[in-house]
């Protein structure tokens, strides 16, 4: 299976608790679509504060569901020019979980 991540990079303005709990609030929306099980099993995220970046695993429909409902909650929370996305597919995808 092809590796994909979403990765969400944030301005200094958002605070990273802000965008964690946003995070959270995704994964549970998700829940509700796929069960609690199935998004455990098959999505992941990680938090880099230095970076102030979150990235979701996306290889799947449920990781890319959840990272659709966060860039939703996102840009209702913090707006559209609080962050980016960037789309890692592939070989860099997978060496990038690995480091994560």
């Amino acid at each position: 299976m092809k590796k994909r991540i979403v990765i969400f990079r944030f301005a200094d303005a958002v605070r990273l608790k802000d965008a964690e709990e946003s995070l959270l609030l995704a994964l549970l929306a998700a829940e509700g679509l796929y069960g609690r099980s199935r998004v455990r099993l098959e999505t992941g995220y990680f938090m880099d504060r230095r970076k102030r970046a979150c990235a979701i695993k996306a290889c799947n429909e449920v990781g890319r569901d959840v990272a659709r409902i966060f860039a939703g909650f996102c840009v209702r929370e913090f707006g559209e020019d609080a962050f980016e996305i960037e789309r890692v597919c592939g070989a860099s995808a997978a060496r990038k979980e690995k480091h994560s």
